[in-house]
């Protein structure tokens, strides 16, 4: 049974929720996420139906090519500047949401870790974790 996600940016101007269940669940350490974040990695809930994401108020976005050349298109609260979800211009129906932007962020369960190979000495994850040099095939 799928549980409910939701949550949204710090002032509350931009939401989301959904019923769907994430289908891919990461700590990313890429250069990118390092730097947007402002410490060593990003934390994604994937869900497979954009859809079936309600996303109220309005984001603002920016692009940035990943490792493979396609764009992700950022999505932040422009009143207090919060990331909130990203989408991929390759794969248009995905969604990820910022772990950290869930209401409830213990509904956040990391499945493995990727861009290992950037990682800093100083940003340890869960050993316990599968860690991949780059984003899994």
């Amino acid at each position: 049974m799928a549980k409910s996600y939701a949550g949204g940016c710090a002032c509350g101007a931009v939401r989301y929720a959904t019923n769907s269940d994430p289908v891919f669940q990461n700590h990313c350490q890429c250069r990118d996420c390092q730097t947007r974040s402002g410490t060593g990695h990003g934390s994604y809930l994937t869900f497979a139906q954009r859809a079936e994401m309600k996303i109220t108020g309005e984001a603002k976005t920016w692009r940035v090519a990943g490792d493979s050349g396609n764009d992700k298109v950022h999505a932040f609260c422009p009143a207090c500047g919060t990331p909130i979800y990203l989408t991929f211009t390759a794969m248009p129906d995905l969604i990820a949401v910022h772990a950290g932007s869930l209401d409830d962020p213990g509904q956040f369960e990391p499945q493995v870790v990727t861009y290992g190979m950037r990682a800093n000495a100083w940003d340890t994850m869960d050993p316990a974790l599968p860690k991949f040099e780059r984003m899994p095939g």
